[in-house]
């Protein structure tokens, strides 16, 4: 189900967790699909398929397959600082 070339971003509009990781993928300038499980059966069952039953959001999907659940801004700025220098080694 998620895009394999973009971060894909698994919410609800009424979820403050949600909308701050939004807001700070938005401040850092990083392309995003923006999917809301109220309004799409189909990502709700793979919200709680990936996380147990459980309606767990954000949950986010990140191009190399890697998983963050309610993450912290702390937590998404090193998963992009990670991406970041893998992407600069690979170019040496």
């Amino acid at each position: 189900m998620p895009d394999s070339n973009i971060i894909t971003i698994y919410a609800t509009e009424w979820c403050w967790d949600c909308r701050r990781a939004r807001k700070f993928f938005d401040r850092n300038g990083q392309h995003y699909r923006w999917v809301d499980i109220d309004d799409d059966e189909q990502a709700e069952q793979f919200v709680k398929g990936t996380n147990k039953g459980m309606r767990s959001v954000p949950t986010i999907i990140f191009p190399d397959g890697d998983i963050l659940v309610e993450p912290s801004n702390a937590q998404l700025e090193r998963k992009l600082n990670h991406n970041r220098i893998v992407a600069d080694h690979s170019l040496e």
